[in-house]
C-alpha cells in the first residue's frame, strides 16, 4: 500500500494519512529514546518487532472485549488504526516498584505493590510528563469523569489479561504505559485504546531471573537489548528460531529467512 500524507512523526512511530476516511497508518521506527529524548539511540530491528507484538496483544485485547484503535497489519512496520483524538494522559499502571515510583516513595525496585497502582501524566514532552492527579485532570478538562471511569476500568480489565498472559511465558509485567483515545462518531464519542503496547512502553522482567526484557536495558545501558525484545517475541511465537544462523528471524508471511526460504 503506498504511503500517504504524513501527518505526524513521534519518538517511536511515524503517522500517515490511512487509504479511507478515519484512518492512519501507524509506522514503527527502530529509534529509541529515554528520558525525554535526552538519550537517543536506535534498535535494530525494534519497529518490526513493536509491531507485530503490539498487533498480538490488541488483538487478544479485542478478543474479550476491549474497545481498540487496531484494525489490522499491513506489513513488517505497518499496522492500520482508527484516528482517534488522543486523551493528553499517559496511563501507567505498576504491578510492581521500579521507575518513578520507586525513587519518588523509596520503594525497593521488584517490591511487589499491596495493590495495583494506576496513575496519570500529563502528555507534554517539554514539561516531562509531569505527574497530575483526577483533581488536576477534572480542572483543566482533560477528559470527562465518565471517561476517567472508562479509563480506569479498561486500565485494571488489560493489567488483568496481560498479567496472566505474560505470566504463561515465564514474564513478569512489573508496569506499563497507556495511552486512550476519543473515537468520534458525528457529535458522540467513546473511549478506546490507542497507541502501542510493546517493550518500549512495559516493563517486562524474566519471572525466575529478574532480568529486564525491555527498554530499560537501552535506558541504563545494560546491553543485548535487541535480544531482550526479541526474546519478548519468542516466547509470545513471533519469532522461529533458524538454527545454523545467527539469531531468529520473524515469521511473518512476507519475511523470508536469511536461507532464502
Amino acid at each position: 500500500m503506498a504511503r500517504r500524507r504524513q501527518i505526524y512523526e513521534g519518538k517511536a512511530k511515524i503517522l500517515y494519512e490511512g487509504p479511507e476516511p478515519g484512518t492512519i497508518i501507524q509506522y514503527f521506527k527502530d529509534d529509541a529514546t529515554a528520558f525525554n529524548a535526552q538519550k537517543k539511540g536506535e534498535i535494530a530491528g525494534k519497529g518490526v518487532i513493536n509491531n507485530r507484538i503490539s498487533e498480538r496483544i490488541f488483538t487478544a485485547l479485542g478478543g474479550i472485549g476491549v474497545p481498540t484503535h487496531f484494525i489490522k497489519r499491513l506489513n513488517m512496520r505497518e499496522q492500520l488504526v482508527r484516528e482517534v483524538e488522543i486523551v493528553p494522559l499517559e496511563v501507567i499502571v505498576r504491578n510492581y516498584a521500579a521507575g518513578t515510583i520507586a525513587k519518588r516513595l523509596g520503594l525497593t525496585e521488584g517490591e511487589r505493590l499491596p495493590r495495583t497502582v494506576i496513575e496519570y501524566c500529563y502528555k507534554k514532552d517539554e514539561l516531562g510528563d509531569p505527574l497530575v492527579s483526577e483533581e488536576h485532570i477534572a480542572c483543566f478538562g482533560w477528559a470527562s469523569q465518565e471517561e476517567m471511569n472508562d479509563i480506569a476500568d479498561m486500565a485494571i480489565r488489560i493489567n488483568d489479561f496481560m498479567s496472566g498472559m505474560f505470566a504463561g511465558i515465564g514474564i513478569k509485567l512489573v508496569d506499563f504505559k497507556l495511552e486512550f483515545g476519543r473515537l468520534w462518531d458525528n457529535d458522540f464519542s467513546r473511549i478506546i485504546l490507542a497507541d502501542e503496547i510493546s517493550p518500549d512502553s512495559c516493563r517486562l522482567w524474566d519471572a525466575e531471573t529478574d532480568k529486564k526484557l525491555d527498554k530499560d536495558r537501552f535506558r541504563q545501558d545494560l546491553g543485548d537489548v535487541a535480544d531482550a525484545y526479541q526474546e519478548v517475541a519468542r516466547r509470545l511465537g513471533l519469532l522461529k528460531d533458524d538454527k545454523g544462523e545467527e539469531g531468529a528471524v520473524l515469521d511473518f508471511d512476507e519475511h523470508r529467512n536469511k536461507r532464502g526460504k
